[in-house]
């Protein structure tokens, strides 16, 4: 309850507007997109170099390629080894920052701005002369391998795995789910060739936010990435688009020994520039996108079916889902669906009114300032998104007014156009010998699959 209290001090108090710190952005000979963007604040300073491709540009038959790759960047340079490279970062006191999604790899250094100079030359050469030892792929190909076998005990992980399959297809980009046979199809060979063709000067993004004097750290940046061959820039997949259903699905995956259902309940969503995406913003935050939404109201205070309910939004490039996510007792996955999609339906019959719409303006412009744009690494973090999607600076700058103007009619009509009863997708992990038949009413079309089974299959229908 007290997060909920300081949420809505936040929301009282919201900005009348926000704005990105002042940034340069130049391009270097060899294609290099440079972003420096110095804030004086506090002596800390946040690094990142980010390649286009990401999780997308995995060659056909090596889905998991991009995480592997991603895995090795950390494991020793050309001239340190992993453990002398872990050694440099635990010297500075320095946070690595590694991850990948769809759309690009990021690595990250977070430091004093005292140790800018070692910052700089650890993460240039884990972008650009990782090593690939031979002994370093083997054992972050055996890490991964083994994650993915134990996801299948983790059950909200396990959804994450059968559900992009499900909900995209398998002819769609996002469809692909690295599984052991795709794992095991890797070779260190195809990840010195990836790296090769990603992180080339042309595919590159780097990015400095915090305390530093532009001249000499732009001039320190420009050395270490400059030397990267210009290589070609990554072109982005064209959107498939969402496969059309005819109507209502289901895949139940069969845990027998579990004792909650997990559920989620798909529709069509959006992509990261979705004319759309302020109105939805506002509509699923009272929708499902905060504790106090009609999803979690229902499902968790008024009811106690489960321990939190929300309404994900991705927004990646291409078009993608949105969905109910929560579980519950197996003894109350029907009623727990049922009320779920009885929260949809009302929604999308009944909108929002102006003091909703109000309420979900003034949250959002409450938590933005301090989820977004507070720290020098969430400063880093926009200028990549902005870079990735090949955005401007007005997507930040902007969001208030755009939330400003959204009227209770363009809300109700992204609730109509968005949020619909027909044609949704199910994907429920739970016993199926106690809950097949109850949950055969949900949609005219139903598989199993069990999660025994390896890698994680998902028939078509």
């Amino acid at each position: 309850m007290r997060m909920v209290a300081f949420a809505l001090v936040l929301a009282a108090a919201s900005p009348a507007q926000v704005a990105l710190p002042p940034f340069s952005k130049r391009t270097l000979p060899n294609g290099v997109t440079l972003i420096l963007s110095p804030k004086r604040d506090v002596p800390l300073l946040s690094l990142r170099a980010i390649a286009l491709g990401g999780d997308e540009a995995d060659p056909p038959g090596m889905t998991g390629l991009a995480e592997v790759l991603q895995d090795l960047l950390r494991r020793g340079t050309t001239t340190l080894t992993a453990e002398q490279f872990a050694e440099e970062l635990d010297v500075l006191g320095a946070a690595w920052q590694g991850r990948v999604n769809w759309q690009a790899f990021t690595l990250g250094i977070d430091c004093l701005s005292a140790e800018s100079a070692k910052a700089v030359e650890l993460l240039a050469g884990a972008a650009l002369r990782p090593a690939f030892a031979e002994a370093e792929f083997k054992k972050a190909l055996a890490q991964r391998t083994d994650s993915v076998k134990a996801v299948k005990d983790q059950p909200e992980r396990a959804m994450m795995n059968y559900f992009p399959k499900f909900a995209f297809g398998p002819s769609h980009p996002y469809g692909r789910v690295a599984d052991e046979a795709s794992l095991g199809g890797i070779t260190r060979d195809a990840v010195v060739k990836q790296h090769q063709r990603l992180f080339g000067g042309r595919n590159l993004v780097v990015i400095a936010a915090g305390d530093f004097d532009e001249r000499a750290l732009g001039a320190a940046l420009e050395k270490a990435f400059g030397a990267a061959p210009a290589g070609t820039r990554y072109e982005w997949m064209k959107d498939p688009g969402l496969p059309r259903r005819k109507g209502p699905r289901l895949l139940l995956i069969d845990k027998p020994d579990a004792t909650q259902t997990y559920f989620f309940i798909a529709q069509d969503g959006i992509s990261r520039t979705d004319p759309d995406r302020v109105p939805l913003q506002i509509v699923n935050t009272l929708f499902g996108g905060r504790f106090t939404s009609l999803l979690n109201d229902a499902l968790r205070v008024s009811s106690g079916l489960t321990y939190g309910a929300q309404n994900r939004l991705p927004r990646d490039r291409m078009r993608s889902v949105n969905y109910i996510a929560t579980f519950t007792k197996s003894e109350t996955t029907v009623e727990a669906i049922d009320l779920a999609l009885k929260v949809l339906d009302g929604f999308v019959k009944n909108g929002i009114d102006a003091a909703g719409l109000e309420s979900a303006k003034n949250y959002i412009k409450g938590m933005y300032p301090t989820q977004t744009l507070e720290t020098h690494g969430q400063i880093a973090t926009v200028l990549g998104d902005l870079a990735v999607f090949d955005l401007n600076r007005g997507e930040v700058d902007d969001l208030f007014s755009s939330i400003d103007a959204v009227t209770v009619e363009r809300a109700n009509a992204a609730i109509r156009k968005h949020y619909r009863g027909d044609r949704l997708q199910l994907v429920l992990l739970g016993p199926a010998a106690k809950i097949r038949e109850q949950v055969k009413k949900y949609a005219s079309e139903m598989r199993v699959v069990s999660i025994n089974d390896t890698g994680f299959p998902v028939p078509e229908f």
